[in-house]
């Protein structure tokens, strides 16, 4: 069972930011990884049509034999986490918004925080309700910032016009004076740098594929299943090839990798 891969899976190249981590914290472990660049960005769809693409995919890492499984994805984790967790039955199911919340929250007294998301995200309320369960004093501004996400799939990252884009957002009233920016998209940290020089280093960024990849590491060690023959392999899966995804890839893997295009959805 500790041999089997590790499934994650996000709607384009943002996940990758937590498979780097993951490799990062846990080398031995092998990772099978699904961008459902198909259907991107999951933060303008319907809540109903991510817990279908989300359920899909879920079973296709089931039947690749996954023994964990991933949502990298934070517009998934915030509207189809139930429906994943009953589909997947015995294997355990995390998501990236549980580890950021409480990690925010366990160190936040009377500060205002951040939230930048898609819009499935924001709207779902999910960041604020589970700060502010933990921490009450926190005070919780959230902004949907949509064409975040379809600027770094097309590649335009540390370009002018992303910085037009992300100081047209991060300028937004309802981010004035924030302690922190929770980055609530896995596509973001690609941006990471852009947005903490529009904030000249004076705002902490939450590097939330770090937090979710601790929080993993603990929990799979818990249940004692933690890979422990340093062999690993990754295999990467997408519903629609794109050029992008290929060279983010390899930029985040360093080695060369190969990429599948499957139709899960028949």
């Amino acid at each position: 069972m500790q041999n089997l891969p590790i499934g994650i899976f996000d709607s384009g190249i943002g996940g990758l930011t937590v498979a780097h981590a993951l490799k990062k914290k846990l080398p031995n472990e092998s990772i099978i990884y699904f961008g459902d660049t198909e259907h991107l960005p999951y933060g303008e769809k319907s809540d109903e049509a991510i817990r279908n693409f989300s359920k899909k995919i879920t079973q296709f890492l089931i039947n690749k034999n996954c023994k964990a499984i991933v949502m990298a994805c934070n517009s998934a984790s915030s509207v189809a986490f139930d429906v994943v967790k009953k589909h997947a039955k015995d294997i355990p199911v995390f998501n990236v918004i549980d580890p950021v919340a409480n990690a925010v929250a366990a160190n936040c007294s009377d500060c205002k925080i951040g939230v930048i998301g898609t819009k499935a995200t924001i709207q779902s309320g999910v960041y604020r309700r589970k700060i502010k369960k933990n921490c009450s004093s926190a005070m919780v501004a959230t902004l949907a910032t949509p064409l975040l996400v379809p600027m770094i799939e097309e590649g335009f990252i540390n370009e002018e016009i992303s910085h037009k884009i992300i100081g047209n957002y991060l300028s937004n009233r309802l981010l004035e004076g924030v302690d922190s920016l929770i980055l609530a998209c896995t596509h973001y940290p690609l941006i990471f740098n852009e947005i903490n020089a529009f904030y000249s280093g004076k705002v902490q960024l939450i590097d939330s594929a770090t937090i979710v990849a601790n929080s993993i590491k603990v929990e799979l060690k818990s249940m004692q299943l933690l890979n422990h023959n340093n062999n690993p392999n990754y295999q990467f899966y997408i519903s629609n090839y794109t050029k992008s995804f290929a060279k983010s890839a390899k930029f985040f893997f360093q080695e060369e990798i190969k990429i599948k295009e499957v139709n899960i959805w028949n």
